[in-house]
């Protein structure tokens, strides 16, 4: 199959685009494709996408004000230049920044707890230690609030896991 756009190469990009309900397809080579995101990044930038997320909850007021004046210790990176970039500029930025990125992660991902992928064969004992995981930060919960009989309850519930897991690897 041929590019849509040049008729010259063989097409190996295949984007499907949805508008109000109607499926379009475009078949493209890799110069085309490569010359159709520069042109794409240059309308939607990375960096206006983001700074509208990280500002969408807030009045237009409150949106320019918020987070401006803070700066990353280590490579002077201020909110504001991380809204026109899109991109932190060193690994402290996620703590300096961190009650700002929050909302913006959580908005994009969902969640602000990164769960990542289980290969196939793996998933299941990566599941049980996940699980154990979760048991132990919902006991370390618990007995902040004070909640004894719970804590004991998942201090029983993860002992029981552990133990089985002992078991399979004997």
């Amino acid at each position: 199959m041929l590019c849509n756009i040049c008729n010259k190469n063989p097409a190996t990009v295949h984007l499907t685009e949805i508008i109000d309900g109607q499926m379009s397809e475009l078949h493209i080579c890799e110069d085309c494709a490569r010359k159709k995101s520069q042109a794409m990044e240059q309308q939607f930038g990375l960096s206006d996408l983001l700074a509208g997320m990280a500002d969408f909850d807030k009045t237009k007021s409150e949106a320019s004000s918020i987070g401006m004046s803070v700066k990353c210790p280590i490579c002077g990176l201020t909110y504001a230049d991380f809204k026109k970039i899109g991109r932190l500029g060193c690994g402290e930025c996620y703590n300096t920044f961190r009650k700002y990125l929050g909302p913006l992660l959580k908005r994009i991902h969902g969640s602000t707890q990164h769960t990542g992928k289980f290969p196939a064969r793996a998933a299941k004992v990566s599941r049980k230690r996940t699980g154990i995981q979760e048991l132990r930060m919902r006991l370390s919960k618990a007995i902040e609030s004070e909640a004894f009989e719970e804590a004991a309850k998942i201090r029983d519930q993860i002992k029981e896991l552990e133990n089985k897991e002992s078991k399979k690897k004997e």
